[in-house]
């Protein structure tokens, strides 16, 4: 009899405590919900000037930012040069920013390159992708609160030293979308 009672005392637990598992409450300072809605992005990327079509959303139960980003420029098959989608999040206790970078460059099993991790100062965000002890990649998104855009900064690093890969802008949309290239 004992053990019933232990046991139904033990689910109980167990049922209530993961009923008080609070989902992802984001503080007040999340950049999050400024990033919402559909942007165009313009700019320099590898030396090229490019324009690119991206939104970000709220998943999952607003547990998940996710970015679509889709270039307006074409390969010769017709498909965008280059799609991606980025799943960000953030730990609740630490404060600490996550995004996952998947796109077409290259097909990877979620290798632990294209995960990358930050902490919000100010107004910017900068996510660093290690790929090596000494190499790595610093995504930097810097919002301007006069302008309601966004400044997004990518450089290679190598030992310490920077070299630009990309500087663009993120402006909202305010034309219809450019067609969507998803299936």
């Amino acid at each position: 009899m004992r053990s019933k009672q232990w046991m139904a005392a033990f689910v109980m637990f167990v049922l209530t405590a993961a009923m008080r598992l609070p989902a992802q409450a984001l503080p007040p300072d999340s950049v999050f919900d400024r990033l919402i809605g559909h942007w165009v992005l313009s700019g320099t990327i590898s030396g090229r000037s490019t324009v690119h079509d991206v939104t970000f959303a709220w998943v999952l139960g607003r547990e998940y930012l996710q970015m679509h980003e889709v270039s307006r420029e074409r390969a010769a098959n017709g498909a965008p040069a280059y799609e991606a989608v980025v799943l960000f999040g953030r730990d609740p206790r630490s404060g600490e920013y996550a995004c996952l970078w998947m796109d077409n460059t290259v097909s990877a099993a979620f290798d632990p390159a294209g995960t990358g991790r930050g902490r919000v100062s100010g107004d910017s965000l900068p996510f660093i992708f290690h790929y090596t002890s000494s190499t790595g990649f610093i995504n930097t998104f810097v919002y301007s609160r006069t302008t309601d855009s966004w400044q997004w900064h990518m450089d290679n690093d190598s030992a310490g030293v920077r070299r630009v890969f990309a500087r663009v802008t993120l402006k909202r949309r305010t034309s219809p979308a450019a067609p969507d290239s998803s299936p």
